[in-house]
């Protein structure tokens, strides 16, 4: 009440005011609806993604304690197979031969030498389609000219004597006999893989 007895006028915005109040607690709700339901959506896959992550690092760090392999410590790709050195071998365009030639029917299964985390499923010019699989101390198995792969993914881990792939004759080996070239490299640089396979006994 005013000093001459007049009462105070409404205030035109406290209705406006109010509402205005309602409206905006309303929208934080069906925001915070909102990203409630996307966040129930996504953690489940985020929460995936992180943990194959963490363990792929894990066992990347595991791999990399352990020792390289030493000679006659592998087992073959292919088991059943006569292993010849031909490692060194001259190739097309100067190169020398980074590996060895394993000879099988295409078709036949190829198992890892080793445990380890497969880097690479796919194609390159020269080996046709190849799986790499990185294993104890960061050596690099190279497995190419394959038919086809196994049911394997980059990331995944295998064991020796997991089936990776099939022999063939893709890449520059097309219309050779069915093989696997496998090679070794250690810290960039390929090394002679013979001396490393254990060899089936005559």
């Amino acid at each position: 009440m005013l000093a001459d007895g007049n009462k105070l006028p409404p205030n035109p915005n406290s209705k406006p005011t109010f509402l205005r109040r309602v409206i905006s607690v309303f929208i934080k709700a069906a925001v915070l609806l909102m990203l409630l339901f996307v966040f129930d959506k996504l953690l489940p896959s985020i929460s995936q993604q992180t943990q194959s992550f963490v363990m792929a690092k894990w066992q990347q760090l595991s791999l990399l304690q352990q020792p390289l392999p030493t000679e006659n410590s592998l087992p073959s790709p292919l088991p059943a197979q006569h292993l010849t050195d031909t490692w060194g071998a001259a190739r097309s365009q100067g190169r020398s031969h980074e590996g060895i030639d394993i000879f099988a029917k295409r078709g036949t299964p190829i198992q890892a030498t080793t445990q380890g985390i497969v880097s690479k499923v796919g194609e390159n010019t020269l080996g046709g389609r190849v799986v790499v699989i990185v294993g104890p101390g960061g050596a690099g198995h190279y497995y190419a000219h394959l038919e086809d792969y196994a049911d394997i993914s980059p990331n995944d881990w295998v064991n020796a004597g997991d089936i990776i792939g099939y022999v063939g004759d893709s890449g520059n080996a097309k219309g050779t006999p069915p093989h696997v070239h496998y090679g070794i490299y250690i810290n960039g640089s390929a090394v002679n893989p013979y001396t490393l396979l254990q060899k089936p006994e005559s």
